[in-house]
């Protein structure tokens, strides 16, 4: 078999999925870059880029920070996102492919790298990195180069390897076996059937950590093996961040990584799935074949400290080692906590606090509020301000440089961050007073559940930020300008 050959379709439905991915991450940025980083958002980027160095965080906002300019490259990445997934961006030649492949890159690293708290997941860097190497893909009509597929697996290796092996290192219960014993109640927005999976017997909590640490731990280093082991390794791969995707809402990581498991899969396998005839296809350019070389060089290079950091008992997560977020090193879930705390943040109508005050709860579209109400089905999408509730929970408002701002935008009825929420209590006029409330959270037994219809019980903890008034909040006018 000459390089190349036998992963047509591999490359094909790769770059497909790969563009979908690109689409929900610019529709994302579409619906809340500008509630969440806009001029007059809760860390506005037009303060970030006067105090960080462009070297450090290339993006083209450093030159136009202005909502004006979000705005237009969430909709140009949109529209080329589109291009990508119909298949458009390789229809005519290598060079028009290159094109659409790199603005894509380049509009995404310019929203990632001044997000700061909001754009800080480790699936971000995978996106840019595999979307990086995806420019070097080819046209339709050109045989797919092996290095680039060797490039993508190394891609989906550190990913899956990384993870593997912070968990070992990290918390206690993935060698004990019990992480799973509070995972599904614990992570950060569970979903429909998290509370099933919650409730599961003992044993297949165990028997589930055993099978994390096979496809973490040795799986991977099948997916540079000859197929069929190849693809045995990948198709285990997607099985697990399939029943991952299932379990819980973790952005769109588990649909990236399943992308990436797709380059494992020759035409052989993916003929039978999807029965596409394979057109005459030519030999790379010279070019091309020089370009692709290239990279692998520079990606043996850039995998050096990444390395490393595999095999370092201070080994770190999902850590960037340039600004380009080329060549990274990836892990996920190396500390499991136990408890649950939410930050349930109130209104209140009154022009004076009292006894007889009555609080309004806000709802959010994904993290957990209203005991009464089923865990919703976010994934792939990603509400990157219900992630930040979670990390928010674990702590204080203090760690959290949005949360003021946040609080402020409500007692001003800000639509911008009202759009961000499930349920407004205060549809008519905004509130005196808002306050947050920490929560434990636990899910109901299956009897407790038949008894009351709750997916969740909750005990209060205590005051997580005290009632405000806009006039507490001294700083308000200098960030709402």
């Amino acid at each position: 078999m000459q390089p190349g050959t036998g992963y047509w379709l591999t490359r094909l439905i790769f770059l497909r999925a790969l563009g979908l991915v690109y689409l929900i991450a610019f529709l994302v940025a579409l619906n809340q870059f500008r509630p969440l980083l806009g001029e007059h958002g809760l860390l506005p980027i037009r303060l970030f880029v006067h105090h960080v160095a462009f070297r450090r965080t290339p993006s083209l906002f450093f030159f136009f920070p202005a909502d004006w300019a979000s705005t237009a490259a969430a909709w140009t990445g949109t529209g080329l996102s589109v291009l990508a997934l119909t298949g458009i961006s390789e229809r005519f030649s290598t060079w028009v492919s290159v094109l659409i492949w790199s603005a894509l890159w380049v509009l995404y690293l310019s929203f990632v790298n001044v997000g700061q708290i909001f754009y800080a997941f480790g699936w971000e860097s995978i996106l840019l990195e595999t979307g990086f190497f995806a420019i070097f893909a080819g046209a339709q009509n050109s045989q797919p180069q092996m290095w680039w597929i060797w490039i993508q697996r190394w891609v989906l290796f550190r990913v899956m390897f990384g993870a593997g092996l912070i968990k070992l290192r990290g918390d206690p219960c993935w060698r004990n076996l019990t992480c799973l014993d509070y995972y599904f109640e614990t992570q950060p927005i569970p979903g429909p059937l998290s509370w099933y999976f919650h409730w599961m017997p003992a044993w297949a909590h165990h028997a589930g950590v055993l099978f994390n640490h096979f496809v973490e731990l040795i799986v991977p280093f099948g997916y540079f093996a000859p197929q069929p082991v190849g693809a045995i390794a990948g198709l285990l791969t997607i099985l697990f961040q399939g029943t991952l995707w299932l379990s819980g809402n973790l952005s769109w990581l588990n649909l990236l990584t399943i992308v990436l498991a797709i380059t494992t899969l020759d035409d052989r396998i993916l003929h039978h799935l999807i029965p596409i005839a394979r057109p005459e296809t030519l030999h790379a350019s010279r070019i091309h074949e020089y370009a692709t070389v290239a990279l692998a060089v520079l990606v043996c290079v850039l995998s050096v400290r990444p390395v490393l950091n595999l095999f370092s008992s201070n080994q770190i997560m999902n850590y960037n080692y340039n600004p380009l977020h080329l060549v990274n090193t990836y892990g996920a879930f190396g500390g499991i906590t136990r408890t649950r705390y939410e930050v349930i943040v109130e209104g209140a109508s009154d022009a004076k606090l009292t006894s007889g005050t009555v609080w309004r709860e806000y709802e959010f579209k994904g993290k957990p509020g209203d005991p009464a109400r089923s865990p919703p089905q976010i994934a792939p999408y990603h509400l990157r301000l219900d992630w930040l509730m979670w990390f928010a929970g674990m702590g204080d408002y203090e760690d959290q440089p949005w949360f003021v701002p946040f609080m402020a935008k409500l007692l001003v009825g800000d639509r911008g961050t009202l759009g961000l929420l499930r349920k407004n209590p205060f549809p008519d006029a905004p509130p005196r007073f808002v306050r947050a409330l920490r929560y434990e959270y636990r899910f109901t037994s299956p009897a407790e559940r038949k008894q009351t219809g709750l997916w969740w019980k909750r005990t209060l903890r205590g005051l997580y930020f005290p009632a405000v008034s806009l006039k507490d909040l001294a700083s308000v006018e200098n960030w709402m300008r």
